[in-house]
């Protein structure tokens, strides 16, 4: 069957099953493929078509109606951690830390706007050219975000970063070379003995993943509070556990919860350690004073290229809420993180440590800083200090 005429097919068969069930929504997934395959079984009636295609006909159906189409497959397969669609042809995932195209895509602009749109839809989320920009939490942890014109020019972009249900251990990351045995030990004993750390890097380099890791160094008995704009970490063997999630304004403007409000909230709430998932705007300022004022083994994240760029990046992200000047502001970091990791990605694709810094003041505008682990290229994670 030709592509454009499996397209048509499908296309056809979604709304005749759509117009021969008004309320498609209440039916579930058994009733729904029985209906699919009864209407798809009366439009190829007297051909050829093999048992197994009319079998992957049907599944591209369902996964239209009630999934993510051509992106269904990949976002079951275990192995894939994230789904790139650039556009209707312009479809990749990770695997391994490698980026592969998929043979797949959808027919136009038209049917990946319509997926896009549906599958916020369901999600409550609206997203639409006067609203282009959308980003949701799944109920199984991933994120996923869109962009539609005017936002996105070229066509609909549509992202998935998949949380895989997978958390691994500083043993499993240390067989994987992410770091050493040395530095993890180290890194442990940091958390024990409520270190402030932060951990820095670009994006999908695995600051959200070894943030996890290290909180199960955390004593049991601590109370502590998380802060993210949408709820990824996740934190186990903590009892007394606190979760704050952000919330864009509502329709009329008003409403909005940042994250500023929630570290403030947060210090209300008699944290013994305070995480906040990622910091990149005004809230840097809240978390420096929190960190500043007796909450000692706070650790968060953020973008950054290097482990002292995020120094400086957290004074510059400080310097228009608090009217300080930028010195001030570097004693304030300076004073507030001990420690800074720094991931990164390796040649081949994988994800490690690349630096762990310690700070040591300042020297006017400029941070004091000791490299205690360093990796060169793709080499391992070694202590210089």
């Amino acid at each position: 069957m030709e592509p454009s005429a499996e397209t048509d097919l499908q296309a056809w068969l979604i709304e005749r099953v759509v117009a021969t069930f008004a309320h498609i929504e209440q039916v579930d997934d058994a009733g729904l493929r029985r209906l699919v395959a009864a209407a798809l079984n009366g439009s190829v009636a007297g051909s050829r078509l093999p048992l197994a295609e009319k079998r992957r006909i049907a599944d591209e159906v369902l996964h239209a109606m009630r999934g993510l189409g051509v992106l269904q497959p990949l976002f079951d397969d275990p192995t894939v951690t994230e789904i790139m669609v650039n556009g209707p042809d312009d479809v990749f995932f990770e695997r391994d830390g490698r980026l592969y195209r998929h043979p797949r895509g959808f027919p136009d602009r038209k049917r990946l706007t319509d997926l896009i749109v549906s599958f916020f839809a369901r999600a409550d989320r609206a997203i639409s050219e006067t609203e282009p920009l959308s980003d949701l939490r799944l109920p199984d942890g991933s994120r996923a975000h869109a962009a539609l014109p005017p936002a996105a020019p070229d066509g609909p972009v549509f992202t998935i970063r998949k949380f895989t249900g997978v958390r691994p251990d500083l043993d499993t990351l240390v067989r994987s070379d992410f770091l050493s045995q040395d530095a993890a030990d180290f890194l442990q004993r940091a958390v024990r003995e409520r270190r402030s750390l932060f951990l820095s890097g670009g994006t999908g380099t695995g600051k959200t993943t070894f943030l996890n890791v290290l909180s199960a160094s955390i004593l049991p008995e601590e109370r502590v509070v998380t802060i993210e704009d949408s709820a990824e970490l996740r934190l186990q063997g903590l009892p007394n556990l606190v979760r704050l999630e952000s919330r864009g304004a509502l329709p009329d403007g008003g409403g909005a919860v940042t994250l500023s409000h929630l570290i403030r909230a947060a210090l209300r709430m008699r944290p013994d350690r305070i995480i906040v998932g990622e910091v990149r705007g005004a809230e840097s300022l809240d978390m420096l004073q929190a960190m500043n004022t007796g909450h000692a083994g706070s650790l968060s994240t953020g973008h950054a290229n290097s482990a002292t760029d995020m120094l400086s990046r957290l004074a510059t992200l400080a310097l228009a809420p608090s009217g300080l000047p930028y010195a001030a502001l570097v004693r304030q970091v300076a004073t507030a993180v001990e420690l800074v990791v720094h991931l990164t990605r390796l040649p081949d694709g994988r994800r490690a440590v690349r630096e762990i810094v310690r700070t040591h003041g300042v020297d006017g505008e400029s941070f004091r800083v000791e490299t205690l682990f360093q990796r060169e290229g793709g080499g391992p994670l070694v202590r210089t200090a």
